[in-house]
């Protein structure tokens, strides 16, 4: 590995552990700021803000001619997520799974993720798929917030401490 190819990982690494702190605190903020959960933030603010990368490098490669690096970026980044991430999450503390992710969150990423099956079926995810694939996304959006605007459940409100240090609020939690 060169030199350059060195200081640009370790860089991007830099800049990426420095964007993902203001992106928390950014996050408390805005969650604070509009009396939604941490689970409703995260579902929506937090992944958007964590996805912008892949999408770049997703839209980069298709428009190169390496589709299948974006979908392999995709479906990596996913299986390191639910794998990875929550895996070391959970080595680190338990985390607490409210019923909303049981109920409704998880059954829906297993849907998309089975529409995104059949739509790539023929080898190909064209224009159209692309199209149905963010309409459903602007959907699961929209109901999201309004219900989560809706929900009298106050208690997993959050607070800046739950967000930036989930492993001790945990145990402060009702």
């Amino acid at each position: 590995m060169s030199a350059i190819a060195l200081l640009s990982l370790v860089g991007g690494f830099v800049l990426l552990v420095g964007g993902g702190e203001f992106l928390v605190r950014g996050a408390t903020s805005l969650a604070r700021s509009i009396g939604m959960s941490a689970l409703v933030v995260g579902l929506t603010v937090v992944s958007f803000a964590t996805s912008a990368p892949e999408l770049a490098v997703s839209t980069g490669a298709a428009l190169s001619g390496y589709p299948g690096l974006a979908i392999g970026n995709v479906v990596g980044s996913n299986i390191a997520n639910i794998f990875l991430i929550l895996g070391v999450g959970a080595l680190m503390a338990p985390l607490i799974v409210k019923s909303q992710i049981i109920r409704v969150d998880i059954p829906i990423m297993i849907g998309f993720s089975v529409v995104l099956l059949v739509v790539a079926l023929d080898g190909s995810i064209s224009r159209v798929n692309g199209i149905i694939l963010f309409v459903m996304l602007l959907i699961y959006l929209a109901v999201t917030v309004t219900s989560a605007q809706r929900s009298p459940d106050r208690r997993w409100r959050t607070t800046s401490h739950q967000l930036l240090n989930p492993i001790r609020a945990q145990n402060k939690r009702p």
